[in-house]
């Protein structure tokens, strides 16, 4: 028997209709894409992760093993895993076909946990290849797309130098995310890797002030640009000049670099994304009373799901469908604000409804500090050949710029999360190692996605998703990190609970189904199989297959 136990069985014709009816069907293994991955930005192979978790008994593998293997398949593609198992919005389990059933499998959680064994054992990450490349590659800015895109250079063995404006590497992972969500000694675990595979790191660096564009592009073959999204957008209202007034990208930046910033005892945050909410939530660690301004719903609300629910636990209040109208300032100082109601309309082009304003419905809050944080746009002082014309450099599918020899990805090239800055280097990466090997560029053709309705649910047994627990709301300070992460054994248990979406788990429903011997069991990992020489057709292994990785044709 395979690792999932029966629940109830298909409905499936006797033997006997069966055996007097031959059909011109026969059965094929067609292997689909899960839906997770496909919601993963940076394309993690989650389902195949999964499966050497769950099945590491039949694999000959111990749990350790399992987990050492699983991360080297991660950090294939994505060498902060410990990174993003905490801080990604996690679309893969929005996407996830088991959310139908009882929750999506909790792979953020347990990406975290693959991340911090790697940390725990010291885990080093691995060159392709021991014979060093001619080229030199120079990467702007230490943030996720750059040290990914740099990752993947160095360890194709290309000499690559990232320069880095501020004082140390990370770019918005440390100076825009506060440590209570990612701690700083896992984010230099992680960088201190990719640095050790021999990296050159120039902090204090800025390209464009400290060292031109033109300089780089002289001195090296290729340039990527990851400069990200550190200026933050003005709310163009009346009193925003006073000096109580902050960017949420400036805050945080200033709190990340250890500075003590007062704020005093009633902070307003403006805006609904994940910027907001962090900022809201540091400011409570500082001792104000803190209200988010938002001019939709929650159920619009692009922050984190999980961040939003940390911030009303820690007693942050949300004044959903309001928008300020003007900042209240007393002797140059902001003392207040003065906002409307709203009401929400029709799509606009976020395809969220847009929010319309009720006359009458004026409304003042006292603030001793206004925290904007509505949006974000590159910096491009002394980098001004790269925006094209909009404020953001545009790119295609594999970083590439109109600018020859410059690729980019990052925030600089669109706010996304962290997930999408490494995909975005990495691909960059390969195109420059394919501009120097004079290769052509072609991504592998994508297996069909499969849909929910070619899963049979009922054959997987009820298993409630494990949560990760949080630090109690009175102990949590400005460097406590909240969330606890899932132990070992209960990220064994998670990963069983994937369903294989497309692909076979060695469950072995065809072979118990078939009244004709068709299938040949093979080694755990080698599946099964077919003897079309002996099948008739009778589709009982497609109407029994759970993951619908077989098809009649």
């Amino acid at each position: 028997m395979g690792l999932f136990k029966e629940v109830e069985k298909p409905v499936i014709r006797s033997v006997a209709a069966a055996a007097s009816e031959i059909s011109p069907l026969r059965p094929r293994f067609a292997p689909k894409a899960p839906p997770c991955a496909s919601g993963c930005p940076n394309g993690t192979e989650i389902r195949e992760l999964l499966v050497i978790v769950a099945q590491a008994k039949d694999y000959g593998l111990t749990h350790e093993q399992a987990f050492d293997r699983v991360w080297k398949r991660i950090v294939e593609r994505n060498p902060f895993p410990a990174v993003t198992g905490r801080i990604c919005p996690h679309p893969c389990e929005t996407a996830c076909n088991r959310s139908a059933k009882d929750g999506a499998v909790a792979f953020n959680a347990i990406e975290r946990m693959i991340g911090d064994f790697g940390i725990a054992n010291k885990l080093r990450l691995s060159p392709l290849t021991t014979q060093p490349r001619a080229e030199k590659v120079a990467v702007i800015g230490a943030g996720p797309a750059g040290l990914s895109c740099a990752y993947q250079l160095v360890r194709r063995g290309y000499a690559v130098a990232v320069f880095e404006a501020l004082n140390e590497p990370g770019g918005m992972l440390r100076y825009g995310i506060p440590g209570f969500r990612l701690p700083r000694e896992v984010l230099d675990a992680e960088i201190g890797r990719i640095l050790d595979l021999g990296v050159e790191l120039q902090c204090n660096c800025a390209v464009g002030k400290d060292i031109s564009l033109e300089q780089l592009r002289q001195e090296y073959a290729a340039v990527f640009a990851g400069i990200g999204a550190q200026k933050g957008i003005k709310l163009n209202l009346a009193g925003e000049d006073a000096p109580n007034v902050i960017s949420g990208i400036e805050f945080l930046n200033l709190v990340n670099r250890g500075e003590k910033i007062g704020v005093g005892s009633k902070v307003i945050v403006i805006g609904g994304g994940d910027t907001a909410i962090d900022a809201a939530r540091v400011s409570k660690r500082l001792g104000a009373e803190v209200t988010v301004l938002y001019r939709r719903t929650r159920a619009e609300m692009p922050a984190i799901k999980s961040e939003i629910e940390g911030a009303l636990e820690e007693s942050v209040k949300i004044e959903y469908l309001a928008a300020p109208l003007e900042i209240l300032r007393q002797n140059r100082r902001a003392v207040g604000m003065r906002s409307i109601r709203m009401q929400l309309g029709e799509p606009d082009s976020s395809g969220r409804p847009r929010p319309v304003p009720q006359p009458g419905s004026e409304f003042e809050m006292e603030a001793s500090c206004v925290i904007a944080a509505i949006s974000q746009a590159p910096d491009f002082q002394g980098l001004e050949t790269l925006p094209n014309g909009d404020g953001w450099i545009k790119i295609d599918d594999w970083g590439g710029t109109a600018v020859d020899g410059i690729f980019a990805g990052g925030d600089g090239a669109g706010l996304g999360i962290a997930a999408v800055a490494i995909a975005q280097g990495r691909l960059a990466a390969q195109a420059i190692d394919a501009r120097f090997q004079g290769r052509k560029l072609e991504k592998p053709p994508a297996l069909p996605a499969i849909p929910i309705e070619k899963l049979r649910l009922d054959w997987y047994p009820a298993a409630p998703r494990r949560e990760a627990q949080r630090v109690s709301v009175t102990e949590r300070e400005l460097g406590t990190e909240v969330a606890f992460g899932l132990t070992e054994a209960e990220v064994l248990e998670e990963a069983k609970r994937c369903m294989s979406c497309g692909m076979c788990m060695d469950c072995e429903a065809c072979w118990m189904y078939c009244s004709n011997n068709c299938f040949v069991r093979l080694p755990k990992g080698e599946h099964c199989k077919i003897r079309l020489e002996v099948c008739n057709g009778c589709k009982k292994c497609a109407d029994a297959c759970p993951s619908g990785y077989i098809e009649l044709s």
